[in-house]
């Protein structure tokens, strides 16, 4: 076996501190959401003060990512992510708290809430724009899909845990996510890799016109604001996620432990999914399988909005999570690799703001629609809500449906007056 070189030790050392800080705090960010769901369902006993959960992180994430993706261009991603951290842990600290004290209504809980979208908007496009700089170009691809890996396992491990550990009492689970933001920040301190270019202060009007060249760079980009806004309609109208404490209460009868259970399931198919991308990543026609991938999780939505049962709804989950998971990858290298190092920050946070902040107004859509119309209704709107939008988004952006190699859309076939005036930093 040959020997490996200092550096590429490094280089693998940093990978897998990444991948296990990610984990972590991906991990105690669902589990602490399933904690809170059954918390405020419980208290409320209505499906809109779900959808309040998400409305109140969506606007901070809205607010804020773009600006916390100009700092990593300008800075580094490094000092938002821990920043980032160390207030997702405090936030923990204060549901333990609202719990010990036993706070009669949800206000409090929303005011935390809104807290932790703040620190969510400094971390999300953080994390996503630090992955180029641990690893060569040459293997980023596999490096994003062992990324997306390490997050379904977490999406997979922490609502399962955030059950059970709400099971044993809500202090418990808090507690626990407490510590998990702490010990990622802790090994993200520690990493090393290749050190982006610091710019210097700049004025006001310049940082808002460096993040609004963020915004044109995307939208020149017809690959990349298609794959962007696909998702963003699909996660807007699909998402059952904020509406599962309805159905593991009152429709499926299973309980916390169950909704842990519903929450990780998706992770389950998207994380067999991941693995067997690492090993066999797309090559061909990349675009048609996008969509494919869409229409089959709202097809997959229809069919959990419907079941009865608890096994098939389950098994509904999983070929959800297995078909976003198709859709994230792809997503995610046409992203990655169609973005000079300049605008990595920048173009990461358009793309969170459209995929991380939508899930929280999705939450709320679907918390409103529910109050509406009823839990069922709902969902199942949603589902076709999403194959409507597969079949629109076919017709408006050919150049994603015809998309077939992810390597040709590589930053150095990119036409240099998109990114000139750019400066260089990380």
């Amino acid at each position: 076996m040959a020997a490996i070189g200092h550096g590429e030790f490094y280089r693998r050392r940093d990978l897998l501190i990444y991948l296990g800080a990610r984990f972590l705090s991906e991990a105690a960010t669902l589990a602490q959401s399933v904690a809170i769901g059954w918390t405020l369902y419980r208290l409320s006993n209505t499906p809109l003060t779900l959808g309040i959960v998400g409305i109140v992180q969506f606007v901070p994430m809205f607010l804020l990512t773009l600006p916390a993706g100009e700092l990593c261009d300008r800075l580094s991603p490094r000092p938002l992510i821990i920043a980032g951290l160390a207030l997702q842990s405090l936030c923990a600290v204060a549901f333990f708290a609202l719990t010990l004290w036993q706070t009669p209504g949800p206000w409090p809980f929303y005011g935390v809430l809104l807290i932790f979208g703040v620190a969510r908007a400094l971390v999300e496009p953080a994390e996503q724009a630090l992955l180029p700089f641990l690893v060569p170009p040459e293997r980023l691809p596999r490096a994003i899909a062992s990324a997306s890996a390490a997050w379904q396992i977490a999406v997979i491990a922490g609502p399962a845990l955030g059950g059970l550990a709400y099971a044993l009492g809500a202090a418990v689970a808090y507690v626990a996510c407490g510590v998990a933001f702490l010990v990622a920040l802790l090994a993200l301190m520690t990493l090393g890799g290749r050190r982006p270019v610091r710019v210097d202060n700049a004025p006001i009007k310049l940082r808002v016109a460096r993040v609004i060249e963020g915004i044109k760079f995307v939208r020149s980009q017809p690959v990349v604001l298609g794959a962007i806004s696909l998702d963003l309609a699909a996660v807007l109208l699909g998402g059952a996620t904020a509406l599962m404490p309805v159905y593991a209460r009152d429709i499926l009868k299973v309980g916390p432990t169950g909704l842990g259970m519903l929450r990780s399931a998706p992770a389950v198919g998207a994380c067999l999914c991941a693995l067997v991308q690492v090993r066999y990543a797309f090559e061909r026609r990349i675009g048609l399988k996008l969509f494919a991938a869409v229409g089959v999780f709202g097809l997959a939505t229809v069919v959990f909005a419907l079941s009865r049962s608890f096994v098939m709804s389950v098994a509904a989950l999983v070929i959800v999570g297995a078909s976003d998971m198709v859709s994230v990858n792809i997503r995610s290298s046409l992203i990655q690799l169609a973005t000079p190092d300049a605008m990595r920050g920048r173009v990461s946070a358009v793309n969170m703001l459209f995929i991380g902040a939508s899930s929280e107004l999705g939450a709320f859509e679907s918390g409103l629609a529910a109050a509406w119309l009823g839990t069922v209704p709902a969902v199942l709107l949603g589902g076709i809500g999403t194959l409507f939008v597969a079949a629109l988004w076919a017709a408006a952006f050919p150049a994603l449906r015809k998309a077939d190699r992810i390597h040709s859309l590589a930053q150095h076939d990119i036409q240099p007056a998109k990114v000139m005036g750019t400066p260089p930093c990380g």
